[in-house]
């Protein structure tokens, strides 16, 4: 057993009776990070609707790099990367506060969970028993449980507290998500750690445990311009997956549980190439989409963290690197952007405005028996690390 696992056990308290805090030490000290660090800069970032204020956190690395994240949502509100010349760029969509990220922007920069993506029909059974998640997304006409639900990850205001890692600025978000919350079995103890690097990179770090066997897949959700924020399109961001398979969309973009090749389709990014080259090529399943929204099977297949996909934008040479434990990746190509929406710089976030690289387990895996598992059970301790890395060509 972990530290963790030990706290979750102890004298064989009912998980819901437990002191929250004593709930959260055991999975934060399998993160080997302190607490109680001095605090870090922070505003107000205003109040959502039940009348709450939302804060607003900056982390500072000692390369330059400048994070915001808001508690509200546990979402990345602005990411600035450092310049050979000139004044850091901030290269992630987001907006001016948490009201308008409630109301206008839902999953921009948000952390995504219980499960990130899809489940078809929102129902799954596990152990022999039939579960019913909250529907909030139709697709093809079939409803589906999309990202956690109506009320998911995204939408909690979550408990911050500051802290460092390896010298730099780390901010630690806690949250017990209850039994029954938007259908799911169990309580689900979680922790994400966000912190920054000396060579500008974010590393975010998932831990959870549970008193029950339930479904568990957790991402952040990201919409990256390399440009900058609210620089116009991304279909000349040349991007590069360590993917030879990927899972092709039913219409009611639910995966059909086939592992395909990517060769000779538009999904092969196993050598470098512009979204924009093929995005609008006669294959049905970039037809169903209105551009890439699949997910990629990771060469690594989560065994490792390990180079998942690169990004270089041409005209500046900004380049991402993402490196995962997870075993998939979802490329998202901002489809249904339209321009009605601006941003914190004033530009309108258009069609393919942005492109989003979430980490994860592969969509409707409680439905799907060869995907790789996504039930975490008690006992068990849940771990996701995923780094995005900033350098310039």
């Amino acid at each position: 057993m972990t530290s963790g696992q030990n706290v979750l056990a102890a004298a064989g308290a009912p998980l819901k009776l437990m002191p929250l805090r004593l709930l959260f030490l055991g999975l934060l000290s399998a993160l080997t990070l302190p607490a109680a660090e001095p605090a870090l800069p922070t505003v107000a970032f205003g109040c959502i609707t039940d009348g709450r204020e939302a804060r607003l956190y900056t982390l500072h690395s000692t390369s330059g790099m400048e994070v915001q994240i808001t508690d509200f949502g546990g979402i990345i509100a602005s990411l600035k990367v450092p310049q050979p010349h000139g004044e850091p760029v901030n290269v992630i969509l987001g907006l001016e506060s948490a009201p308008a990220f409630e109301a206008k922007a839902q999953y921009f920069g948000a952390l995504i969970g219980r499960y990130a993506n899809r489940i078809a029909a929102g129902k799954f059974t596990l152990d022999g028993k039939s579960y019913t998640l909250t529907t909030n997304s139709v697709d093809g006409n079939v409803p589906v449980h999309l990202h956690g639900g109506k009320t998911g990850l995204n939408r909690v205001l979550w408990t911050a507290e500051p802290s460092t890692r390896n010298g730099q600025p780390a901010l630690i978000l806690r949250h017990l998500s209850h039994d029954g919350e938007e259908g799911y079995p169990g309580n689900l103890q979680i922790i994400v750690v966000y912190s920054v690097t000396a060579d500008n990179a974010l590393r975010i770090d998932y831990a959870a445990t549970t008193d029950q066997p339930t479904p568990i897949n957790l991402t952040s959700h990201c919409f990256f311009n390399l440009k900058g924020e609210g620089g116009g399109d991304i279909l000349d961001h040349v991007v590069t997956i360590n993917a030879r398979r990927y899972t092709p969309l039913s219409p009611q973009k639910i995966p059909t549980g086939e592992l395909a090749t990517v060769d000779g389709t538009p999904f092969d990014f196993t050598q470098p190439h512009a979204i924009g080259e093929r995005i609008k090529a006669e294959h049905p399943q970039l037809k169903l989409a209105n551009g890439y929204d699949h997910n990629f099977v990771l060469d690594s297949e989560g065994k490792t963290l390990a180079l998942a996909a690169t990004v270089v934008e041409p005209r500046s040479g900004r380049k991402l690197e993402v490196l995962t434990t997870e075993p998939g990746m979802q490329l998202f190509t901002a489809n249904g952007f339209s321009g009605k929406l601006s941003g914190r710089s004033g530009h309108p976030y258009v069609q393919h405005g942005a492109l989003a690289l979430e980490t994860q387990h592969f969509p409707d895996s409680p439905n799907q028996p060869v995907f790789p598992t996504t039930i975490l059970r008690p006992g068990e301790t849940y771990r996701s690390t995923t780094v995005y890395k900033f350098s310039n060509e």
